[in-house]
């Protein structure tokens, strides 16, 4: 095909041959994007007379030059564990998931430490040995990606850090570069999250003395921003909420993110004009309410306790229960909050906060078990009216995911069933199948299966407000 004498001698009028060049240049196209989109356009026509230009085109064209590598390190700083991962932004950008590696730090402190790093490949390695501290976490976590066979040759190819903050409150509602007074108002937050703020500002400090890159912070919070008034106003004295900041912030965001894009993706649509329900459902639940790409509503509120049945947290409570059990049963606040956060959810209900178990449970004729599986999903179902409300009906996708939301399809069965009228109905087979569409065919709302990618979202988000990839690039997914 590279020869001028083979261009010439082609039958001029063979459309038959015309066709399979085309195929044969769209194959291409994968590889060398950048040739083969100037000879596409020319067989449009598939006529065999304009080979000749388009072999010119597609071999004459120079190969594009090779992208410069850029890469993420996207950090989950906790109490006594990291989460880490490298992202290859190229090759996110480009549509992929661009992972290169992930990991957990464990027993950061405590005795027992524990490293698991997965390669790109599948590769899994564990280390075992005391943890005393971050540092030393962080310095590990170097050591796992520059040795032979990793992601990087040393730290200088890390081109942005994104880090995972809990809470940013009403001021920090976007991603943003962390400097000292992002960092001071990161801190300032701390008694919204108490448990979450300072670990994550423990690994932000560790790392900015690792890596001489931008450090960017997103925030859990920050997409629940648009709220209006009336959806994150408690009804409690003014000042509270004036001089205290107690208020519904909502959490899940980097989540939320990432499927809302997706869903977006997948249906064709700009993401700015989809009205959607959002079910994240995993050890952790919430749920979102998302107009025109906006959130106005969702479960949780000042802290990740209202809302949803979880794993161990309660999700909604009367307050009077609270006031009982301090008067009454003279428990501390200390007291009230480990019942709440840690005793309650499914754990209280069936004694057990897996919700595989509870399932296996059910099964087995369990009543306690049958129970939390009626109330986990009843009130996912009350949250669903009052949001279809919120929407004034006009729902165009109807999400689930997280690891309860994308795994268990007798979960979603038992969230849909009789909502038909409300244009919401799966098909069976579909929904066992999990795939990105489960909806009926005569239903109206799409309902989807979307696994969440947060450590993507979080990349990709730190790349753009750094600069590394411009804004309207991967703006679906961040």
């Amino acid at each position: 095909v590279r020869s001028k004498s083979f261009v010439s001698w082609w039958p001029a009028n063979s459309s038959v041959a015309a066709r399979s060049m085309a195929a044969i240049v769209r194959s291409f196209a994968a590889r060398a994007p950048a040739c083969a989109t100037s000879a596409l356009p020319i067989l449009s026509a598939r006529s065999a007379r304009a080979l000749p230009v388009v072999c010119h085109r597609l071999f004459s064209t120079p190969a594009p030059a090779a992208e410069k590598p850029q890469r993420a390190l996207v950090l989950n700083a906790g109490s006594s564990s990291i989460k880490y991962s490298v992202i290859d932004l190229n090759a996110a950008v480009a549509g992929g998931d661009g992972s290169l590696c992930s990991g957990l730090v464990e027993k950061i402190g405590l005795e027992g430490g524990l490293i698991t790093h997965k390669t790109e490949d599948g590769g899994k390695k564990k280390l075992e040995g005391d943890i005393p501290d971050y540092p030393t976490a962080l310095a590990q976590v170097v050591d796992l990606l520059t040795a032979a066979g990793g992601p990087i040759k040393h730290v200088e190819e890390i081109n942005v850090v994104g880090h995972r903050v809990v809470h940013g409150g009403a001021t920090l509602t976007a991603p943003t570069v962390i400097d000292s007074a992002v960092e001071a108002e990161i801190e300032r937050c701390v008694p919204l999250a108490p448990l979450h703020n300072p670990a994550n500002l423990n690994g932000i400090r560790v790392a900015k003395g690792i890596f001489p890159v931008p450090h960017v912070a997103i925030f859990d919070t920050a997409f629940h921003a648009d709220m209006p008034p009336e959806s994150y106003t408690y009804a409690l004295p003014r000042s509270l909420l004036e001089e205290h900041g107690v208020r519904r912030y909502g959490f899940h965001g980097t989540s939320y993110t990432y499927v809302l894009g997706k869903a977006a993706e997948l249906l064709g649509r700009p993401k700015e004009s989809m009205n959607a329900i959002i079910c994240h459902l995993g050890n952790g639940a919430s749920m979102a309410a998302i107009k025109k790409g906006k959130c106005v509503d969702t479960t949780m509120g000042l802290t990740p306790l209202e809302g949803l049945v979880m794993g161990t947290r309660a999700g909604d409570v009367d307050a009077g229960v609270l006031a009982f059990m301090a008067s009454h049963l003279k428990y501390t606040p200390d007291q009230i909050d480990k019942v709440l956060n840690k005793q309650s959810g499914l754990l209280g209900l069936s004694g057990t906060s897996d919700f595989r178990s509870v399932m296996e449970a059910c099964e087995a004729g369990d009543e306690h078990a049958i129970l939390a599986r009626k109330v986990f999903t009843e009130r996912i179902r009350k949250y669903v009216g009052a949001y279809m409300v919120k929407l004034g009906g006009e729902v165009d996708a109807f999400v689930f995911t997280g690891g309860i939301g994308e795994n268990s399809a007798a979960l979603r069965a038992d969230v849909c069933e009789g909502l038909a009228n409300f244009g919401v109905a799966i098909d069976a087979s579909k929904n066992d199948l999990a795939l990105p569409e489960v909806q009926a065919s005569f239903a109206r709302v799409k309902t989807m299966v979307i696994p969440t990618n947060e450590e993507l979202s979080i990349a990709l988000q730190s790349a753009q407000v750094s600069g590394l990839i411009p804004r309207t690039q991967a703006t679906s997914r961040a």
